[in-house]
This record gives structure tokens, sequence and C-alpha cells, in this order.
């Protein structure tokens, strides 16, 4: 029972929050990153910023100064928090982009952001409740959609999560990333069939990343095919990344318990980055 409560535990934190890919074996890529998520978690005015550090430390560095200059600048107030949220400095970034959204009321890329920030410091019913503003039903977003799913997946509300994952794929037909989180989500309740059939549809995407052959991988491997699974984890990665993809991989397999439900888990999201 403590190996099927920690199995658990590691897949609802490595669901995405608000990522173009969930990624419940996040791990398994070493130094791979999860995509941010485009269109409406970004500031609509990113043109005006110079371009992000590549490095999350000085992103934090430079806007950090830009946003303490002016705490009203939404572009600033955006990629500090971003930046803070990928060096791990999730409770800064909430408070940041929570004293940004007390000056900027209504913006919703600033909302989205701030979503964002709270569904990664694990806080999911307060980033549902944000990210619910930062779009409207006349003018959905299918991206923020699919979060919102993730959100309610950490509660352990799957068949709501799952309405707002069909939501956002009449809004973008057979989107992987999507189809990722939706594939997660039956992973969760332990229906591995479907989380199978639905990360292959994801997989099969030109569009289809690391993260999503990861995450099928995984799926495979817990109905028992680890062959297939290391397989799948090893296509077209160098030697030692495939290595290192197969260790982690072995590693979790070998708790060999299913995923319950993620009401059983702690609600922490994935560190994205």
């Amino acid at each position: 029972m403590r190996r099927q409560s920690s199995l658990t535990r590691h897949v609802a934190r490595h669901l995405a929050s608000a990522a173009l890919v969930a990624a419940v074996a996040a791990g398994l890529g070493g130094c791979q990153t999860m995509s941010d998520v485009k269109g409406a978690l970004a500031s609509s005015s990113a043109s005006r910023l110079d371009p992000v550090p590549d490095d999350p430390r000085s992103a934090v560095e430079v806007y950090g100064e830009r946003y303490r200059k002016n705490p009203k600048d939404v572009d600033a107030a955006i990629a500090y928090g971003e930046g803070l949220r990928k060096t791990g400095q999730r409770s800064q970034a909430c408070a940041v982009l929570e004293q940004a959204t007390i000056a900027n009321p209504g913006n919703k890329p600033l909302l989205a952001a701030y979503g964002r920030a709270l569904a990664d410091n694990g806080n999911s019913q307060a980033a549902f409740d944000v990210l619910s503003r930062a779009h409207s039903p006349d003018n959905p977003d299918w991206r923020i959609l699919s979060v919102q799913g993730t959100t309610l997946d950490k509660m352990g509300r799957h068949e709501e999560a799952r309405r707002y994952y069909d939501s956002a794929l009449r809004m973008a037909p057979e989107e992987p990333s999507i189809l990722s989180n939706l594939g997660l989500s039956y992973m969760l309740t332990k229906e591995l069939p479907k989380a199978e059939e639905t990360l292959r549809r994801a997989y099969a995407s030109a569009r289809a990343d690391t993260r999503i052959r990861q995450n099928l991988a995984l799926v495979v491997g817990l109905q028992g095919r680890f062959a297939e699974a290391e397989t799948i984890v090893k296509a077209d990665l160098p030697a030692e990344e495939a290595a290192a993809n197969v260790g982690y991989l072995r590693d979790m397999l070998n708790r060999r318990a299913g995923p319950k439900t993620a009401s059983r888990a702690a609600p922490v999201l994935a560190k994205d980055d």
C-alpha cells in the first residue's frame, strides 16, 4: 500500500498544470523541459519585452529589477513570475503575480500567469478559479480549458476534468497536448487501456514531443509490457540519454502498483522546467 500511494503521488505530481504537454514522467527526460502554454498564457504585449534570457536565474535578475522599479508593469511581472517558477520559487512567484493582478485587475494574460503559478504551488482550487477569469465563456481558450482540466484531476474530479478536455478538443481537434492530459487523467483512475489509446493518438501527431512519448511508455509499462515500454522511451535518443530514461522508467515500474485516484494523492502540481 505504501508503494502504491507513492506512485500515485508521483503520477499526480507530474500531471501538467499549465503547459501544452502534461508529463507524468517528466523526470525521464533529464534536462528536458515542458513548453509553456502559449496564446492566452502569454502577455499580449510581450513584444515590448527584451528577449527573455535562456537561463531562468538571469531572467529573475533582469525582470526582477524591472518589476521592482515598476510593480504595475504587466510584462515585467509575468516574466519575473515565470523566472521565479522555473527556479523553484513558487510561493514568491504567486506573491509577485498576486500583487500585479491587484494593480492590474482584469488583465487576462496576467490572470493566466497567476493561475499557472498557483497551480505550480499546489493551490489547485485557487488556480482553477483564477484561470476561469483568464478567459470567458464567449471567448474560451483551449489551452486554459486543458489546464483547468489538470487542476480538476488534481482534486480528484476526473469526470469534470474530462469535460474540460472534451471542450478543448472541440476547439483544437486531436491536439496532442490535450490528448496527453486526457490520457494521464485515465491513468490516474487506473483505466490504463483508455490511457494508452489516448496517448497513442497524441503520439501519432507530428507535433508530439518527447514528453508524450515518455507518458506513453509509462502507461505501457504499467500494463506489464516492459520491453515495449523501454523501446518506446529509447526511440531516437542519444545513447546516454536513452540509458538515463530507461533507468528512470525501470525505477518507476519496479513499484508495479498502478495509480489509484488523484484524491488519494497530495495535490502538488508538476515542476515544469
